[in-house]
């Protein structure tokens, strides 16, 4: 039976920021699905222990002033989503991310803030996965494609309902509905193992990374570079 018709597990987090190595968790959820049924899902709110900026507020709707009185501790927050996304790989089920070198990076960053077991700690020294990013996916099998690459745009393009977008719970479903739409759409995507699956993403983005990065400099940012890590980027060397 193909993975995406066995259990998948939707993950994603809202953020006080873009920069995955800076920014803080504010929000995040993991929903477990199988098929069209939701099996489980998880929340949480963290206080984040810095302003959320205004238009990040803007964008997920929490405010600094919500997350200090409403939210968990960070470092809670933070070990219980890396101990539960570890649970589901130590299992063997894909982790479904949208842009996940983003989501995984800045989880890793706060795990190393707070002084917390890293994701590979937590698989005993093994690199993460599977992890399964439709945002990376997508761009390899409809490459010329025009129009926006954003959760929204791309859950229109294969039908899957969105349904409060920078919504933690409603990303991390979206992603997961997504992952399998694509597959439906892609045979050759649903044909590969999981493992697999992971291995050629780890290929697809980097060569995405690179094409991109010569088109800027090409069109005059001499200087351009894109990470082209994936699905966990690297972090700053560890200070002291």
């Amino acid at each position: 039976m193909s993975w995406h018709l066995e259990p998948l597990i939707g993950f994603d987090l809202e953020t006080t920021g873009t920069e995955p190595r800076e920014a803080r968790i504010v929000t995040a959820a993991i929903v477990e699905v199988r098929g069209a049924d939701v099996v489980a899902r998880h929340n949480w709110l963290a206080d984040p222990g810095i302003r959320i900026p205004a238009q990040a507020s803007a964008v997920h709707g929490i405010s600094s002033e919500h997350a200090a009185s409403q939210g968990r501790p960070a470092a809670e927050v933070a070990d219980e989503i890396a101990e539960t996304l570890a649970a589901h790989w130590r299992r063997g089920v894909p982790v479904v991310a949208y842009n996940a070198a983003f989501d995984l990076t800045l989880l890793a960053a706060e795990l190393r803030r707070h002084h917390l077991p890293s994701l590979s700690d937590r698989l005993d020294g093994a690199a993460i996965g599977p992890v399964v990013d439709p945002y990376t996916i997508d761009r390899f099998v409809d490459r010329y494609r025009k129009g926006k690459r954003t959760l929204e745009a791309v859950c229109v393009e294969y039908g899957v309902v969105l349904e409060s977008a920078h919504d933690a719970g409603a990303d991390a479903l979206a992603a997961a509905r997504l992952a399998v739409a694509i597959a439906e759409r892609h045979p050759q995507v649903a044909l590969l193992e999981p493992a697999e699956l992971h291995e050629r993403q780890i290929q697809w983005y980097a060569q995405w990374a690179a094409d991109f990065q010569r088109f800027l400099r090409e069109k005059g940012t001499a200087d351009a570079v894109i990470d082209g890590v994936w699905p966990l980027r690297e972090l700053a060397p560890a200070q002291g």
